[in-house]
């Protein structure tokens, strides 16, 4: 048992650290002593059970409510907890306290996730990764969600539009990254940054990682799927437990109001990306893991993250999908964690103090902000608004319509990539991953996906088509095997 791995011997080393302290003495949910948790209380030793066992009903009741609602998306995941720290000045950009120098810290809270799989399924299938970080910072929290993806598979939050661009990424190797720790991340959306004299630029958020790309291949993945099917929360735990702490260098890049006027494409549609040629990497700071979480639920399921959450200094652009966002997600925890979410430890802006005018509501931890007015304006020194907090002025002046954004160039981007970006041997893998997931579809569902493909590029398509044909055939003959058997089975039963 020596060779057993930290996450694998967790209770172990919980019991370790308590040396030689007695146990605690075993109570109810309000701290009453409990002289017997094995046997429920009866009127005599077959007799029915009493409405006075509380011990019972203590327990039975927080049974029947421990589980909550899961995410919708990203249901499956792992959390850990360090720190931001500042290695480069972007001050010229942006007037946010959490990079106002370098070498400043800021704590941060992290949480890896698949997308489409229930909180039980395999941490190795072909998915998308989520990549949220929270910046715990002297103005509040500030939440970045993004993914492993630079791009999204939607431009427009209220109709999801699957975009070629995302699915030749999820079907390349790094659609199933070797772990959280060996795989980038990306804000996806485009921010704007606000200077302390008021000049407003857009700009992207990167992550890439210091342990460098690692991938697993399709046979590795089926294997650990079976086998270890969270392989990937192990992975980030024992690497923490060991000391081996997991970083990632931060980025920005940056496009000025003019260059957003006159780019080639929507500078805000996040299923396109910014090319590092003409708008390059800038380097920030260093993403730091220190510490796995200390209890999962309380630290993880209940960690809640939010773009609405945005200090001085960063603020929404007008990308389809953030604007969504800026609703959906607190939306979304108000209804998973209850209206105090942000009460929460995990999620409690701990380094600024809360003063806002919003009391009440189920599970409210705190004082309630005591004998404070619960209106504005007011006459006793409650708090009150700061101009110097306003955000930003934008120019807007269109005709406010449902503009369709459908016909926008989905492929010239993604022809650039399979052309000059993946080499020989990745657009082969490329082609088959893409048809062993089609494979089982309806031939007129495959079809259109080949067509879509063409339009990328011809030998895209043309590898994909060609696979499926092989497929098919061998499909076709295992039928005919079948409908063969199946006669002979028949005739031998006459």
């Amino acid at each position: 048992m020596a060779d057993r791995d930290k996450a694998t011997d967790q209770m172990k080393l919980w019991k370790d650290g308590r040396g030689s302290q007695r146990p605690d003495v075993l109570t109810t949910g309000a701290g009453v002593p409990v002289g017997d948790k094995l046997n429920s209380m009866t009127a005599g030793p077959r007799g029915p059970l009493l409405v006075q066992d509380v011990v019972f009903t203590d327990e039975m009741a927080h049974f029947d409510r421990e589980r909550i609602p899961e995410r919708v998306v990203h249901a499956k995941g792992a959390g850990a907890f360090g720190y931001f720290e500042v290695t480069h000045d972007i001050t010229r950009y942006c007037k946010a306290k959490v990079f106002e120098h370098v070498g400043k810290t800021t704590p941060i809270a992290v949480r890896f996730s698949t997308v489409a799989g229930e909180s039980g399924s395999a941490d190795t299938v072909r998915d998308p990764r989520g990549f949220a970080v929270k910046f715990y910072t002297d103005e509040g929290n500030w939440d970045l969600t993004g993914n492993n993806t630079p791009i999204f598979f939607i431009r427009d939050a209220l109709l999801p539009r699957p975009i070629a661009h995302f699915c030749v990424f999820s079907f390349l190797d790094r659609g199933i990254p070797a772990g959280y720790r060996h795989m980038n991340g990306y804000g996806s959306h485009t921010f704007k940054l606000v200077n302390a004299q008021g000049q407003s630029v857009y700009c992207k958020f990167h992550y890439k990682t210091d342990q460098g790309i690692k991938n697993l291949t399709v046979q590795e993945a089926d294997r650990l799927a079976s086998s270890d099917p969270d392989f990937s929360i192990r992975d980030l735990y024992n690497a923490i437990s060991n000391g081996n702490f997991p970083s990632w260098t931060f980025y920005i890049q940056v496009m000025t109001f003019e260059q957003a006027e006159n780019w080639k494409w929507n500078p805000f549609d996040l299923t396109k990306v910014w090319p590092h040629k003409d708008f390059p990497l800038i380097p920030v700071g260093r993403l730091v893991l220190n510490r796995n979480p200390v209890n999962y639920f309380a630290e993880v399921e209940q960690l809640a993250f939010d773009p609405s959450n945005m200090p001085p200094g960063v603020e929404p652009s007008p990308d389809k999908m953030l604007q969504g966002r800026l609703f959906s997600y607190p939306d979304t925890h108000r209804h998973r964690l209850g209206v105090n979410y942000l009460q929460l430890p995990v999620n409690c802006p701990y380094r600024t103090r809360v003063a806002n005018y919003q009391r009440d509501g189920p599970m409210c931890m705190y004082d309630n902000q005591g004998g404070a007015p619960n209106y504005f304006p007011n006459s006793f020194s409650a708090p009150e608004t700061q101009p110097r907090f306003i955000e930003s002025k934008c120019k807007v002046s269109p005709d406010v319509a449902r503009y369709n954004s459908a016909d926008d160039d989905n492929v010239a981007q993604v022809r650039t990539f399979f052309t000059e970006v993946l080499n020989e041997a990745e657009r082969e893998r490329l082609c088959q991953n893409t048809a062993g997931h089609l494979k089982g579809a309806q031939l007129f569902i495959q079809k259109r996906v080949v067509q879509n493909l063409m339009a990328v590029h011809p030998d895209y398509g043309t590898g994909v088509q060609s696979l499926l044909d092989k497929y098919n055939a061998e499909g076709k003959k295992v039928e005919n095997i079948l409908s063969v058997s199946h006669t002979f089975m028949y005739t031998e039963k006459i």
